[in-house]
């Protein structure tokens, strides 16, 4: 396995690796969503200089520019999701592993070594992975895919909330804020609702269409 300490200086071995991260854990609504990415060292190094970090701590507009570039200059780069309902089935965790060994087997060419974010190993998986917990902060390829993973996802939520308006998703992303708690309470769930999530499970609720 690589080390990742000092990880911008162990590009020039990042040749078929696999950078892997979720994102949407903890929305009540909608899918969870990976990215996998396959990045040139050359292209690594470029995007770590550039301030490619973790999705969280970007502005939206950061995250677009670096999708972008991100999408256009890596090797590859795949999307790989689990449903709501996947969700309610299998737990969120499963649920997150099984988007995650999605987006994996969707790659051209398949990686030699995954580098998953977290501390959890995706399931069945054949390929040699390692788990890197905090890795969307210190490693770039992981960063990259978190980075890819959100703005996937937010746009995804920004064309649902068009179909099931009045949960503010255009704004909340699907997470659990005040407007859309109040909205669950007042219209019923939808069905990309998570019903397994506590405050999707109201008595007496009625699922609207």
């Amino acid at each position: 396995m690589h080390s990742i300490s000092g990880s911008r200086d162990a590009l020039q071995n990042w040749e078929g690796v696999a950078g892997v991260d979720e994102v949407g854990r903890g929305a009540l609504f909608g899918p969870v969503v990976a990215a996998a990415v396959i990045l040139s060292p050359e292209v690594a190094a470029e995007l770590s200089a550039a301030g490619v970090t973790d999705s969280k701590q970007l502005s939206p507009q950061q995250r677009q520019q670096f999708a972008m570039t991100i999408q256009e200059r890596a090797v590859d780069c795949k999307i790989g999701m689990a449903s709501a309902r996947e969700i309610d089935r299998l737990n969120i965790l499963q649920a997150s592993l099984l988007a995650m060994q999605r987006a994996i087997a969707r790659l051209s060419p398949q990686p030699k070594l995954c580098l998953i974010d977290g501390n959890q190993p995706v399931p069945h998986l054949r390929i040699p992975q390692q788990t890197i917990v905090q890795g969307d902060q210190h490693c770039v390829v992981i960063a990259a895919a978190s980075i890819v993973a959100k703005v996937w996802r937010d746009r995804l939520l920004v064309r649902l909330s068009m179909k099931y308006p009045g949960y503010d998703l255009a704004t909340n992303k699907g997470y659990g804020t005040p407007k859309h708690r109040q909205a669950i309470r007042q219209l019923g769930v939808c069905r990309q609702h998570r019903l397994s999530f506590s405050p999707c499970r109201l008595p007496s609720i009625h699922e609207c269409s």
